[in-house]
């Protein structure tokens, strides 16, 4: 699981369930195309190996695999970590932003996940945009 964390958190951050919003499944991918997991339509995330990694829950609530609370995605793209401290936020056109207002990076519509720089550095084909942001840009999971 270490791995798939360290992989995750080469940028990886944040996750909004708006009311009503309907979850999706899809596969997470790297930027040379290898398979680092998925993520279920409940919101349950696995790595690689199919081992359970965390949830992400329709609240928006984040739990790890510990089933510890570690963050909540808000219906308006913040995201703040288990102590309520600020991350950053998810933007509606997919641009993310850090606690210091800085770009981060941006999940575009189809789920390419570029960094700051521009750079595609992953996948994540049918995975809410939100979702995405928090496997891609923090450590939360």
């Amino acid at each position: 699981m270490k791995w798939f964390s360290k992989i995750m958190c080469v940028a990886i951050a944040m996750a909004a369930i708006a009311v009503g919003f309907t979850a999706q499944a899809g596969d997470l991918r790297n930027a040379n195309n290898a398979y680092l997991g998925k993520v279920e339509n409940d919101g349950t995330v696995r790595n690689a190996n199919n081992a359970y990694v965390g949830k992400i829950y329709s609240d928006g609530t984040i739990r790890n695999a510990n089933n510890a609370y570690v963050g909540k995605i808000y219906s308006d793209g913040t995201l703040r970590n288990a102590n309520n401290s600020y991350i950053g936020k998810v933007y509606s056109d997919g641009v993310l932003r850090d606690s210091n207002n800085r770009y981060v990076g941006k999940i575009e519509s189809d789920g390419t996940v570029r960094n700051a720089n521009n750079a595609y550095i992953g996948k994540a084909s049918g995975v809410p945009r939100e979702w995405a942001a928090v496997l891609f840009f923090t450590d939360l999971l």
